[in-house]
């Protein structure tokens, strides 16, 4: 900034006089003051007189004709005005330069065609008016009328006056570096503004500049006039100039002139500029219009004031910029700081102006007295636009402004007088509003009301502030946010009304200060006044700035507020809101605003010690120096305060402090809905040291009292106070040389609606402190007095401030707040197991309401549902004999009807007589044979050999037929075609992915179903083998014609248990029958056992017709030498030739007997223990009664695996040195001699068929070893799953007392199903969850043995009886899971229990009384195991019906 010592008006002279020029001295003439100001009303325009028309090859020096087409390629030098007309059109060359440098010089140009300016193509002149249908300005091309302006219109004022070096007014008004005078509130400036009425279409020109002396004029020129109106489009690639010329440091810079451009269309980059001139005082901008129906690309338009060199900081004002198609008006100084004004006169009516935008440290004014700022959409101001309404020295007008939107963002809006806005939308960004309604250094006059009226979103944010020094009234119906720090709304009296939220963020400030000049009537009555103001219990419902009411700060019809920031004023009302809410950050604050003085102020000595003011209490007394002075006295209603604190008593005297003030939320007759505090809500008194940093002043060496606390009074109807939320109204503190603190304030609770009985509802939840204590003293003086907390009355059930319900255990039968009126109940009527109940609202009766101490139990005894029932039939003992004797009598039932249903359950004596123990066991085992008919009786003399499927039939092992034919076959079979339609028979065998997976997933959680399962499918496996073998399977690979004619020679047979399976070989009818057929040329014979010795499928010895018949037919003519039999069981990995060598016909009834006794031991050997007793029943039992018949019997193992057997069965030979005794002649038609036959046995006992007994059996590759005493002991089993299962259930040795076992069985039957009731009863009555639990731990374990019990019972077939038992006593023993489930259920329950006292029961009639609930699990534990041991004995009596099975006297078990 140069020459910054010029900028004041008093070194004018010297600056002058330095430069050569002599002193002019400055007039103010006595009728015009500088900056007063009378808005001007200049003429209209009018056109000068046109002079003739330029001939294109005339005066225009070009060529061609101006109705066709006419081009100028040379430059002109003009000295007058120059008028082109002509119909065609006109194009000056590039680098073409017409100047006429002359001030006011004109070019006008009329045609109809195109005009077209030349790249780097300029004109310079005065004011060029151009009409045309199209015209184009090429790139680098220029219309210069910079300060060539001529004379602006008669009686403008916009050429400056004096010698100031003020700069020239135009589109606003030119600077002036005078000093101001703030004092008086004069503003100076340069040249006026003038040409508002021509805005849309400007046509002045710029005024000239002032200058700083008298002998020469400096000052720059006025811009000239632009004028281009096209009929269609206009191309501006060029540069349109309008400036106002430059004054230098000694004249004022002219302002800016005009530009106007209208047409339909307008393309291209271009710089289009009406700006001020630079000077000592810089010009104001012009004006610039357009009216183009559409514009593509960027044109730049500046109509900025120019420098101020003489006060940088004073640029002229900025001139206007008008777009005519949306009607929008811009006020732009380009970022130019200024002091200095554009004015805004009258804004049109119709249509109205759409968006006003003020940027870039624009600066507007409205100097009329009253004024209407009125557009359609939207009024911006930003980046440090400034706009002004009215004048500082009359404050006393009212201005109204009326938008869509008013947009703030780093500006100002000053008022001077009252503003009545009402706008849609208001945002403000670091903004602010200042109404000055009253300046105290002129008059004291107090204008109306400011209103501003947002009727969508008003938001502050980033610092913005709304102040007025009157009163103000903020009106909407939809957002008023405060938004963060600095953000203000101030005013002496505030109604915020009708907003749906209002918000008050974190930093922000909303308040209301009285003046402390100003004289209020409504608060000195206030403060004086022993009656409580009408209008704070009953307040009017208009929501309208009245200053004849107490009220400083009313929060109006307001459904939201928010307060995270602070919110003051003397007296707070909050009418008709429906909800307040205080945030942890916020605070509510009438703290030392309310009366300096007041009916409780505290007393004075000369001296200046006082003491404290009272209200609620009484203010504490101040002493210094053995002088004492007493506090104020106590005053107000109690039930009902609505008075302000009261302050020292002085407020000439440095640090006199004021009492509280008044908040009041809801009225009689609105209560406020809900309160919520998390912060502070406040009305202490004020203190010595805040009152004396305010005042500024010195502390003197006595000081006064402390302010007593004000009134909050709340009319709520839901109030709740958190955790760190304070609420008080406690005194001021005294001054530190012995001034008394003042007393406490009041605060009262008047609840609008106490629900109480089944209807109450809590009216107050207080986490938070509630404080009225008494202020303290500085110094030795007195601690006020405590202040009053009060409430409304409670009604029955209810007690203290907040209403709340007397303590569980506790009545109230009467009004009151009183904590003792809450009586204890008796405690006499409390039954054992019972707590006292919470009753909604209270109790009220001196029989207080109970409940048990656990859902488990009923009222109204509190009985579980065990207990209520052992009850109803006298008592635990009682109830006990009572089902006892109902499950005998039920048992005794159920064993009746099943020997009514179950044919096999007659009794002994109903039975018929057999008359031998052999015929005892005949009919058991012949049910054994399947098919006795004449078909067998042929069939097995044809019979060949038996080939074993392998494999037990389960999904993981499958049977399988081994590859390969044996050589009993050899001779029947083709190989190849027996190789195929084994592969195809062990195709059908095998099982789908499915079933096993069903399988799988059933067994762990249902066993029985399970196997079920597994039955039944081996069932349809094995209907599917027979089928492919009889009628699907070609028997193409027998060698007999007739075999393969008919489907003849094979079939397929399996054991009752469906584990193992075999194929029969039979000689066709066209075949010719061998006598090797005959048994004793089968030797050695391999036999096998069936079962795997599991619970479920035992060992047995499977016996049929053809074995039968076999040895019925063989007559022994000598003794036999060594011949075996090997009889294999279940488990088959290989196959051995079936076959019998018998020289003696064994009869009928002792194999039968033999195989009966045999079975009935094999059933006693579990999986996993040895054969040693099978072992010792052959030499005992067995081969001393066959070796009569030249037959010996040995146990004997199959098929070695790497960990054992997998088969085991009997091997028969023939008996060594037996004299038998020929019993007729033989059947078997053999044509062998004796010593043929001799040679024969020799010769197959020599064979080397089966291994040497003494050597141990894994060491043998054999598959087939004799078992004895010795070797049994190596045999390794694989490991027995349900091993611990088999504790349980196992096959037993039966005992008889069929009646008496079912009898037991029914009654444990009976019991178990009531156990089990009893027990699931128990468990819901604890825990639903347990409950569950136990029930489906293993899905409905622990019901299903009941229905499987009762199945078993009643079934009349003795075998399926069998069966169904078994899986009744799988059931029963898989269900201990569920019933150790639920024995470790109880205990966790019964653990869970409290021990100790619990605050939620009565000390006197709570204890714990559980350790019973083991009783009932292990109870039924002990029933399911007397109940698995009674279905052993069961099963037994009803497979082993003749006990002499099990004699251990051979003689007694071979007795007839």
């Amino acid at each position: 900034m140069p020459f910054p010592w010029l900028i004041r008006l008093f070194t004018i002279p010297s600056f002058l006089c330095l430069f050569g020029y002599p002193f002019a001295s400055i007039e103010l003439g006595s009728g015009h003051f500088p900056g007063d100001y009378s808005p001007p009303s200049p003429p209209l325009p009018s056109l000068p007189p046109l002079p003739p028309p330029s001939p294109c090859e005339g005066g225009l020096k070009g060529f061609g004709s101006l109705d066709t087409l006419c081009v100028i390629n040379s430059s002109l030098d003009l000295v007058d005005d120059v008028y082109v007309y002509g119909n065609g059109s006109l194009e000056i060359g590039s680098g073409v330069i017409i100047s006429c440098p002359f001030a006011g010089c004109s070019i006008y140009v009329n045609l109809s065609g195109r005009f077209v300016l030349g790249a780097k193509a300029v004109i310079v002149a005065g004011s060029v008016w151009v009409e045309a249908g199209n015209a184009s300005l090429l790139e680098g091309s220029v219309i210069n009328v910079s300060a060539f302006g001529g004379e602006p219109p008669g009686e403008s004022s916009g050429t400056p006056e004096g010698v100031y070096g003020a700069g020239g007014g135009y589109g606003g008004r030119g600077a002036s570096c005078l000093v101001r005078d703030e004092d008086f509130g004069y503003e100076v400036w340069g040249g006026d503004a003038y040409g508002w009425s021509e805005l849309d279409k400007p046509w002045s020109y710029g005024s000239k500049g002032g200058t700083t002396t008298k002998e020469k004029d400096f000052g720059g020129g006025g811009g000239g006039r632009i004028k281009i109106n096209v009929t269609e489009w206009i191309d501006t690639r060029g540069t349109l100039l309008a400036d106002g010329g430059d004054g230098g440091f000694m004249g004022g810079g002219g302002s800016g002139g005009s530009i106007f451009i209208k047409a339909h269309k307008m393309t291209g980059d271009t710089w289009i500029s009406a700006s001020g001139g630079d000077g000592y005082a810089g010009g104001s901008g012009g004006r610039v219009a357009i009216d183009v129906f559409s514009r593509r690309d960027d044109q730049k338009f500046f109509v900025h004031g120019g420098k101020s060199f003489g006060c940088p900081k004073n640029s002229g004002a900025a001139g206007t910029f008008y777009d005519a198609v949306p009607r929008r008006l811009v006020v732009c100084n380009h970022n130019m700081s200024t002091e200095t004004d554009t004015l805004l006169l009258e804004f049109p009516n119709q249509p109205l102006w759409t968006n006003i935008y003020i940027e870039n440290h624009g600066k507007a004014v409205l100097p009329l007295l009253w004024s209407r700022v009125q557009v359609q959409g939207q009024l911006s101001l930003s980046r440090g636009a400034v706009l002004t309404f009215g004048l500082a020295r009359y404050p006393s007008s009212v201005f109204e402004l009326m938008a869509e939107e008013l947009l703030m963002s780093n500006s100002k809006i000053k008022v001077y007088g009252a503003l009545r806005m009402s706008v849609k939308m208001h945002l403000m960004l670091n903004s602010e509003i200042h109404i000055h309604g009253v300046n105290d250094a002129i008059n004291d006059a107090v204008v109306a009301t400011s209103l501003l009226e947002v009727s969508n979103l008003l938001v502050l944010k980033d610092s913005s502030t709304i102040q007025s020094s009157g009163n103000l009234g903020v009106h909407g119906q939809g957002y008023l946010n405060l938004s963060g720090p600095g953000n203000l709304i101030e005013a002496e009296r505030i109604v915020l009304s009708l907003y749906y939220s209002v918000n008050v963020g974190v930093g922000s400030e909303l308040q209301s200060l009285l003046r402390p000049s100003s004289s209020d009537d409504a608060m000195t009555q206030l403060c004086e006044s022993r009656s409580c103001p009408l209008e704070l219990v009953h307040p009017p419902e208009d929501c309208t700035v009245n200053s004849t009411l107490a009220f400083t700060l009313q929060i109006c019809r307001v459904e939201e507020f928010n307060v995270e920031g602070s919110v003051k004023g003397s007296v707070v009302h909050f009418h008709l809101v429906r909800s307040v809410v205080v945030l942890p950050s916020g605070a509510i604050s009438v703290t030392g605003l309310g009366c300096s003085q007041g009916i409780g102020r505290g007393k004075l000595l000369s001296s200046g010690l006082g003491g404290g003011g009272g209200y609620g209490g009484k203010g504490g007394a101040g002493y210094y120096d053995n002088d004492f002075v007493g506090g104020g006295i106590a005053y107000g209603n109690v039930d009902l305060p609505c008075e302000l604190g009261s302050g020292s008593g002085n407020d000439s005297l440095p640090g006199s402090t004021k009492g509280g003030g008044i908040v009041v939320m809801g009225s009689m007759e609105h209560p406020l809905p809900n309160l919520l505090v998390e912060g502070s809500l406040t009305a202490n008194g004020e203190s010595f040291e805040d009152a004396l940093s305010k005042q500024g002043g010195l502390a003197p060496s006595i000081g006064p009292g402390g302010g007593s606390g004000g009134t909050i009074l709340l009319f709520v109807k839901a109030l709740a106070l958190g955790n760190f939320s304070i609420v008080s109204s406690i005194g001021g503190i005294g001054s530190p040389n012995g001034g008394g603190g003042g007393g406490g304030g009041r605060i009262h609770f008047h609840w609008s609606d106490i629900r109480a009985g089944n209807g109450y509802q809590a009216i107050a939840n207080v986490n938070g402190t509630v404080l009225v204590s008494g202020g303290l003293s500085g110094g030795r003086g007195h601690m006020g007095q405590e202040g009053t907390i009060t409430g409304k009355t409670c009604p029955e059930g209810l007690y203290g401030i907040f209403c709340k319900e007397c303590p569980v255990g506790t009545y109230k039968n009467v009004s009151g707040s009183d904590r003792n009126l809450c009586s204890i109940c008796p405690a006499y009527a409390l039954p054992h197991r019972a707590v006292y109940n919470h009753v909604p609202g209270g109790a009220t009766e001196a029989n207080c309401p109970y409940k048990c101490i656990s859902d488990r139990y009923h009222m109204p005894e509190c009985y579980t549902t065990i207990e209520e029932l052992a009850y109803t039939f006298g008592g635990p003992w009682l109830f006990g004999f009572f089902l006892l004797d109902i499950l005998i009598i039920l048992a005794l039932v159920l064993r009746v009807a099943r020997m009514r249903f179950v044919a096999t359950e007659e009794s002994p004596e109903l039975r018929p007589q057999c008359s031998t123990q052999m015929d005892k066991s005949l009919p058991f085992l012949r049910s054994l044979d399947e098919e006795l008919n004449i078909e067998k009786e042929r069939k097995w003399k044809n019979q060949v050999h038996r080939l074993y499927f392998l494999g037990p039939n389960t999904f993981r092992k499958p049977w399988q037929l081994p590859h390969s034919p044996p050589d009993q076959v050899k001779d029947l079979v083709y190989e190849d075609a027996f190789n195929r339609f084994v592969d195809e028979v062990n195709g059908v065998a095998s099982y789908h992915w499915w079933e096993g997976s069903i399988y799988v997933i059933i067994s762990p959680v249902a066993y029985p179903l399970a196997w079920s399962w597994l039955q039944w499918r081996r069932r349809k496996k094995l209907q599917q083998l027979q089928e492919f073998v009889h009628s699907e399977y070609d028997h193409s690979c027998l060698r007999s014609c007739r075999c393969r004619a008919l489907y003849e020679g094979l079939k397929i047979g399996a054991t009752s248990d469906l584990m193992l399976a075999y194929l029969d070989f039979y000689l066709g009818e066209d075949e010719k029958r061998s006598d090797d057929l005959c048994l004793h040329h089968r030797y050695p014979v391999s036999l096998a056992f069936g079962g795997d010795g599991t619970y479920m499928a035992p060992y047995f010895f499977h016996n049929d017709y053809i074995l039968t018949r076999l040895l019925e037919e063989v007559v022994s003519i000598f003794p036999l030498t060594k011949g075996s039999v090997t009889i294999l069981f279940l488990i088959m990995k290989r196959q051995f030739l079936l076959s019998f060598w018998n020289l003696q016909s064994v009869s009928s009834t002792v194999w039968y007997r033999f195989v009966a006794g045999l079975n009935a031991q094999l059933r006693l050997v579990r999986r996993g223990q040895t054969f040693a007793a099978i072992i010792s029943w052959l030499e005992t039992h067995g081969n001393p009664t066959l070796s009569a018949y030249g037959v010996q019997v040995d146990l004997a193992g199959f098929h070695r695996t790497a960990t054992g057997f997998s088969h085991f069965g009997l091997v028969m030979r023939a008996a060594e040195a037996v004299s038998v005794k020929v019993v007729g002649e033989s059947k078997c038609r053999c044509s062998k001699s004796k010593q043929q036959l001799s040679r024969s046995i020799r010769s197959a006992n020599g064979a080397g068929h089966f291994k040497d007994p003494e050597r141990p059996p894994l060491q043998r590759k054999s598959s087939v070893v004799i078992l004895n005493s010795k070797n049994i002991k190596e045999i390794k089993d694989e490991k027995f799953t349900y091993r611990v299962m088999a504790l349980f259930i196992h096959h037993v040795i039966p005992t008889g007392r069929q009646d008496l076992v079912g009898l037991g069985l029914c009654t444990l039957l009976l019991g178990d199903f009531s156990l089990v009731l009893l027990t699931l009863t128990q468990l819901y009555t604890s825990s639903i969850v347990d409950f569950l639990l136990v029930l489906f731990i293993l899905p409905l374990g622990i019901i299903l043995p009941f229905p499987a019990g009762i199945n078993a019972l009643f079934c009349q077939n003795a075998k399926k009886s069998v069966r169904l038992a078994r899986i009744h006593a799988i059931w029963n023993i898989i269900s201990l899971a569920n019933v150790v489930t639920a024995l470790v259920c109880g205990y966790v329950h019964y653990e869970s229990l409290p021990r100790s006292k619990s605050s939620e029961f009565n000390p006197w009639n709570f204890r714990r009384d559980e350790s019973e609930w083991w009783l009932l699990p292990c109870s039924l534990i002990v029933c399911k195991i007397l109940q698995a041991r009674f279905i052993n004995y069961h099963i037994a009596n009803l497979q082993i019906r003749d006990h002499s099975l099990y004699s251990d006297d051979p003689d007694k078990f071979w007795a007839p």
